[in-house]
């Protein structure tokens, strides 16, 4: 089956999710092609940017689980191709 780059962007606003969300991460580890994650002290949230390679209905998947998170927000954009 074919697969598509995407990105999604997770923004924390609970720092107790992170243990959650890099558990989701781990699970998921054969569609990520990297990640990076920003603190933003001055607003008290993190931003995380989660680059993907994976069928569309892994990285659904994958962006719903952590959207679902409370404290949590993703979204997910992506590549034309």
């Amino acid at each position: 089956m074919e697969t598509r780059a995407a990105v999604i962007a997770i923004i924390v606003r609970d720092n107790e999710s992170s243990r959650q969300i890099n558990t989701i991460l781990h699970e998921y580890n054969d569609a990520i092609i990297g990640r990076m994650g920003i603190p933003y002290r001055q607003k008290g949230i993190s931003i995380i940017s989660v680059a993907v390679d994976a069928q569309q209905d892994v990285i659904n998947s994958l962006a719903g689980r952590i959207g679902r998170i409370s404290g949590v927000t993703a979204k997910t954009v992506y590549s034309p191709v």
